[in-house]
């Protein structure tokens, strides 16, 4: 399916029309979670966006490679590479192997990623799993002259490499001002300049984590791992490369730099990056007392939460802003956005019960166009959706009998929302409580099928009880010629 996918380059401020490097392939990296703690909000954002992305590149034909990484050793406690790696404090604090932490917080992570509907990644390499490749990235730029090593610790040297290179172009910054308004921390001895980061860092004594390297026994500086298992999952240079946009600096410039610096250019063609989600306008953090898990949201068990959304509403109330935009979280917001998606999800089963005529006065075609046009302008979800609500005044007119379709378009109209809620967008009805909503729909039916004995009979007194007594109870009754619809108000 030929479509003109325009994608927002972050190195280049403007959208770009998507050529691949290799025609029909495309090749996704995306920088995925410190898996040190359950996930929270701010990791159902990238996991989303990079979903839908992967999502819509196989639908319009391509075949993508999509590796997510788990950070799992060398992610510091600050970015000036210093304090403990954060899986090694969790460890200590908790009293357990590293490894142990790993594997719960993943198993936590996978288990809310399936619940948001995020399909499974090509490859999830790990940091830790990766450590050789880690060795001859920092091997290759000391030969290069780009790092320099100071008591068995490594170092990329960001001043000489800005003499040939433009360190910043992905974030804007100038290297003059990052000289000038950088000071020199204390314990930073070991480098020539604060702007220097890790690439290899030497274990102390106390230090849990740690693997054999030539310059000593330590362990990675965080911001080697993408790059060395980037190049080694799709090549010297690949498509697209996303994340969050807490990223883009330092971590982001800091791929930029040990991509030219140790293969001559640059990695990435695409530089994809997801606005931050905020509570109530402030930024989200465990100091602030604001920071919400997702089994949290989905159990309802936080101060700031009035009650348990569930999965789909969360990924709905996500996809109604564009991945570049900040969005704000607010119980009120995710109230409309749970009422929203059930409204979508219930003209999506009313499609069935549409009946096709003779002819159309609808414009179906109309309605994928734009749909189309949405995905192809940097993946606009909330126009997407905004198009669907459209079709779906379409659907209730057509149920209604105002307007008429005919059976092409009827199937027409069907795939449009197969394709873009359920396969694009990722959406899907929720799991019913089986049990509990199969006896609360055949008492309701059992109700009104004796309210249409009644009319029958002409007993008009018992057919008005249950009708009120129902609409009493939150439930909306439609009579229909051939019987019945009620839906059960939230």
């Amino acid at each position: 399916m030929e479509q003109d996918l325009l994608i927002y380059n972050t190195l280049s401020k403007k959208k770009e029309v998507f050529k691949p490097i290799t025609p029909g392939y495309a090749g996704m990296y995306v920088c995925g979670p410190t898996v040190y703690g359950h996930a929270h909000l701010g990791h159902s954002r990238p996991a989303i966006t990079f979903d839908v992305v992967f999502r819509y590149l196989q639908h319009i034909g391509y075949k993508v490679r999509y590796v997510r990484n788990i950070t799992d050793v060398g992610h510091l406690v600050a970015d000036a590479d210093e304090g403990e790696d954060k899986i090694a404090k969790k460890a200590k604090t908790d009293m357990l192997e590293p490894m142990e932490v790993v594997q719960t917080y993943t198993n936590s992570y996978h288990r809310n990623m399936d619940q948001l509907n995020v399909l499974h990644p090509s490859i999830e390499p790990t940091a830790s799993g990766h450590i050789i490749e880690q060795i001859e990235l920092v091997r290759k730029l000391l030969e290069k002259g780009y790092a320099y090593e100071n008591n068995g610790s490594v170092y990329f040297d960001v001043e000489k490499y800005a003499q040939n290179y433009d360190y910043g172009k992905l974030s804007g910054r100038k290297i003059e001002d990052l000289i000038v308004n950088t000071r020199e921390l204390e314990g930073q001895d070991e480098k020539r300049s604060s702007l220097d980061f890790a690439l290899w860092k030497k274990a102390q004594p106390e230090h849990i984590m740690r693997w054999p390297s030539p310059w000593s026994n330590g362990f990675p500086g965080w911001h080697t791992e993408c790059i060395a298992m980037g190049t080694k999952y799709l090549g010297e240079r690949f498509d697209i490369h996303g994340g969050g946009m807490d990223l883009l600096f330092p971590h982001h410039e800091a791929e930029i730099a040990q991509s030219c610096a140790s293969l001559g250019h640059e990695s990435v063609n695409y530089w994809m990056h997801n606005n931050m989600i905020t509570i109530n306008g402030q930024k989200m953090g465990k100091s602030l007392g604001n920071f919400i898990t997702l089994d949290e949201f989905f159990s309802g068990a936080h101060p700031l939460v009035e009650k348990a959304y569930s999965p789909m509403t969360i990924r709905f109330f996500i996809l109604q802003a564009h991945y570049r935009s900040t969005l704000d979280f607010s119980n009120e917001a995710l109230q409309a956005a749970e009422k929203g998606l059930d409204r979508l999800l219930k003209a999506v089963e009313a499609i069935e019960k549409i009946k096709p005529t003779g002819e159309s006065t609808v414009d179906v075609a109309l309605l994928e166009e734009k749909c189309y046009a949405a995905m192809n302008d940097d993946f606009n979800t909330p126009i997407v959706i905004a198009n669907l609500f459209d079709g779906v005044r379409m659907i209730n007119s057509l149920n209604d009998g105002k307007e008429k379709i005919d059976a092409e378009g009827l199937g027409k109209l069907m795939n449009i929302y197969q394709v873009f809620v359920f396969d694009i967008l990722g959406l899907k009805a929720e799991e019913a409580e089986t049990g509990k909503n199969d006896v609360l729909k055949n008492i309701v039916d059992l109700l009104l099928n004796l309210r249409i004995e009644a009319k029958v009979k002409k007993d008009w007194a018992t057919a008005d009880k249950i009708r009120n007594e129902l609409i009493a109870l939150g439930f909306e009754i439609k009579d229909k010629k051939d019987g019945f619809e009620w839906e059960l108000k939230s």
